[in-house]
């Protein structure tokens, strides 16, 4: 038809309808014929429109209005599922769809809009107390959106709020070297050598979970970290690298490990090259839903806060160890962290000063447990594994 100015159309038609409005339809690259998703009020209006469908076409702009018609949770799976992630994140990214994500699950991508994921945000906050989760869950939807942009689902990516995937971390609490000797006492012979590694290795509990005997030199103190197993939320563990490669790394133990680590091999460790160090009553890989309920027996038998977490040992041993005169580095390397890397690329730290970390945690140590036994001379007597005579 031709326009209001008297010229053939040479982009698009537009037909007026029985209400006396206008429709405006055009051609896509594909060659298919598009409406628009509204009508006008005249074909000067109609006619803008189209103009710019055709600019966008032009300048490689133009995006498929049916694209972003996508389930989010649909593609938030294949997301997943197309990731090389370790079964942890993997099962936390299923968590995180199912617990705190469901809002969007039957939403068309091109429906989440950034007020909507405002919304869900304050409601979330609001209504729970799971900062730390709804933090994660922003991440998650952010990077799942991000992916629909760059596959051109959407046009830009609705989670726009600054600051909202940050995670405020909680002051890490520290126990005192009585405390950890109370604790490793409470949760039992079986488990006793669990609290001092996680305190003094530090290990972590996926670390302690893969330890084999092999891993072992009790003659020269030291433990080999070359994997972990962490548990799935089935209660299953699988085995896997370290959290990081700084992670894989050979940890010297202070002197006065040497009897409790002879003792627990002796009494509980499996036998053979490939046995676990840590087992369960029953002879199986201990399960965290068995040690958690010890554990927090335990803390509440030694008086210690709820918030005192088993991976707050580490924050210990960085502690002691930085008190007993190790360098951050030093610190790093003992615990496998591998974060600063840029900062720390110039300093070293090698066996030797390794050795020398954990003489003097050995010595911090044995000088706190002498001045509590000062204070206490009556406490109690008999032999003792956590003391050194």
């Amino acid at each position: 038809m031709a326009n209001n100015r008297g010229r053939r159309r040479r982009f698009g038609a537009i037909r007026r309808l029985p209400s006396g409005r206008y429709q405006a339809r055009y051609p896509g690259p594909d060659g298919v014929m598009r409406p628009a998703p509204v009508t006008f009020e005249t074909t000067a209006d109609a006619d803008d429109w189209l103009a710019e469908r055709q600019t966008e076409i032009r300048r490689g702009e133009w995006r498929d209005p049916e694209a972003g018609a996508v389930s989010f949770r649909a593609y938030a799976d294949k997301w997943v599922d197309e990731r090389e992630l370790a079964p942890l994140t993997r099962d936390l990214y299923r968590y995180l769809l199912d617990k705190h994500l469901f809002t969007f699950a039957e939403s068309d991508l091109d429906e989440i809009t950034a007020p909507r994921v405002r919304e869900w945000r304050a409601g979330r906050l609001r209504t729970t107390n799971a900062k730390t989760m709804t933090a994660k869950a922003y991440r998650l939807l952010k990077a799942i959106m991000e992916t629909a942009v760059d596959d051109e689902l959407i046009t830009r990516n609705p989670c726009r709020i600054k600051g909202a995937g940050k995670e405020k971390a909680a002051e890490r609490r520290i126990a005192t070297v009585a405390q950890v000797d109370a604790l490793a006492e409470a949760v039992g012979m079986r488990w006793r050598l669990m609290v001092y590694l996680g305190a003094y290795g530090p290990m972590r509990p996926e670390e302690l979970a893969g330890l084999r005997r092999r891993d072992v030199d009790l003659d020269n103190l030291r433990v080999r970290v070359r994997l972990a197993e962490p548990e799935r939320m089935n209660g299953r563990r699988v085995q896997g690298d370290t959290k990081s490669e700084a992670g894989t790394r050979t940890v010297i133990l202070p002197a006065f490990l040497r009897r409790e680590l002879r003792w627990h091999l002796e009494s509980y460790a499996e036998a053979g090259p490939d046995g676990l160090i840590f087992v369960g009553e029953k002879g199986a890989p201990f399960r965290r839903s068995t040690f958690g309920r010890k554990w927090r027996k335990a803390r509440d038998a030694v008086g210690m806060s709820e918030g005192f977490r088993f991976y707050d040992l580490r924050h210990t041993g960085h502690t002691l160890s930085t008190r007993s005169g190790a360098t951050l580095k030093d610190t790093m390397v003992r615990a496998g962290q591998s974060s600063e890397k840029a900062a720390l690329i110039y300093q070293h730290s090698d066996d030797e000063r390794q050795e020398e970390v954990a003489a003097g945690l050995d010595a911090t140590v044995r000088k706190a447990r002498a001045a509590a036994r000062e204070k206490e001379p009556d406490r109690r007597s008999g032999t003792n594994l956590a003391r050194d005579n």
